[in-house]
């Protein structure tokens, strides 16, 4: 499937460029980790000679003597620990033992894994006020030859996408999207070669969400390498913090926001939204992700997920979700992206008012959910 061998490629790419980050680091403590590298931006790849077996997500390769230090959380499914407020991340190999996590409010697109090594490899300028900043990225599907980010960013004057060359410049991709004191959390997904989806939040405008010369709470396809990109609207009345989760499997493209059409699932349909799921008592969604049965919505002011078996031809009624209390393993989750029947998830405890941290906040971690839904709701 083009989205899966996409995701091989650039991941394949990314465990490359993990060892020369490590090599450059020399035999680094776990010190170095606790303080984020501010170095410029990404390491010279050189030729692909081949690609180590990895531990699955389920079975972390652990050292025979664990580092110690505020920053060390014995979890094994972590990956990255002491980072600032969250937004996007995404899968840095096959496997999902690193990561390349967003940190909102500063701007740094960060590659890590467990115990480190941690370093900045790109960092974009932004207005981190209200929930606007680095709101999402996403690696070229051409990343093995250009090694390009391309970004949803938050500036004084508007949301816009960006692309971020390997020597760190950052260009305008498409700007006037607009901005406001909430509502700036969007997401981004290549879905073909030379397409790019965008969602976009409402800016705190529902009116604008509803209204198509408008930008704000939409989704819509663009050419991101045309000098002019023309979007497409595929979807509008989008709500805020709105996460896109692609099926890597099938194709289809989910959607969770919460605004005035309430808290909901949705699929993108016929240049429409496909209501799946509403939740009457209005908790706030933060992310959401496909797994190779399932379809999680993270719940960051509950501590939870909440995780419905995917629909299909034959069942395309959603059932019941099955909740899991994530209170205790990792508090509030926001964004998530997709490794397999796993995925990755990114916490969000700093930013969650009232939200306990620990030192070794904010984390990414690898999460298998234990199950789907199995009640019918009709």
């Amino acid at each position: 499937m083009p989205l899966l061998s996409s995701l091989s490629r650039r991941a394949a790419t990314a465990a490359v460029i993990l060892a020369t980050v490590a090599a450059s680091a020399g035999c680094a403590s776990f010190a170095d980790q606790q303080h984020t590298a501010d170095q410029g931006t990404f390491s010279e790849v050189p030729p692909q000679t081949g690609q180590q077996s990895q531990p699955t997500p389920e079975q972390p390769d652990e050292p025979a003597d664990p580092p110690k230090g505020p920053c060390v959380d014995p979890n094994p499914a972590v990956i990255a620990t002491c980072l600032d407020q969250t937004s996007g991340v995404r899968p840095a190999d096959e496997q999902g033992q690193t990561t390349y996590v967003a940190e909102r409010t500063t701007g740094k697109i960060i590659l890590s894994k467990r115990y480190g090594p941690q370093r900045a490899i790109a960092t974009v300028p932004v207005d981190g006020s209200g929930d606007g900043g680095l709101v999402d990225f996403e690696l070229s599907p051409t990343w093995i030859e250009d090694q390009m980010i391309f970004a949803l960013i938050t500036t004084p004057s508007d949301n816009r996408i960006v692309r971020i060359a390997p020597t760190g410049s950052v260009k305008p991709v498409l700007t006037g999207i607009p901005k406001g004191a909430t509502g700036n959390m969007g997401s981004l997904t290549f879905t073909g070669p030379n397409t790019l989806t965008v969602a976009t939040g409402d800016a705190g405008d529902s009116g604008a969400a509803q209204n198509r010369s408008s930008l704000a709470g939409k989704v819509f396809e663009i050419d991101p390498n045309r000098q002019d990109p023309q979007p497409k609207i595929l979807a509008t009345g989008l709500g805020s913090n709105v996460a896109l989760c692609p099926d890597p499997d099938g194709g289809a493209l989910y959607v969770a926001d919460s605004g005035q059409a309430g808290d909901r699932l949705s699929m993108v349909s016929q240049n429409s939204l496909k209501t799946l799921w509403t939740w009457a008592d209005r908790p706030g969604l933060t992310g959401c992700a496909t797994g190779t049965d399932t379809i999680s919505v993270s719940v960051a002011a509950e501590k939870r997920i909440d995780v419905f078996t995917k629909p299909n031809s034959a069942s395309p009624v959603l059932g019941e979700p099955s909740e899991e209390d994530l209170s205790k393993s990792y508090g509030a989750v926001g964004r998530m992206t997709t490794i397999g029947s796993a995925f990755q998830l990114a916490t969000l405890n700093k930013t969650v008012p009232g939200m306990s941290t620990k030192s070794y906040d904010d984390r990414v971690a690898i999460h298998t959910p234990q199950g789907g839904g199995a009640e019918d709701r009709t």
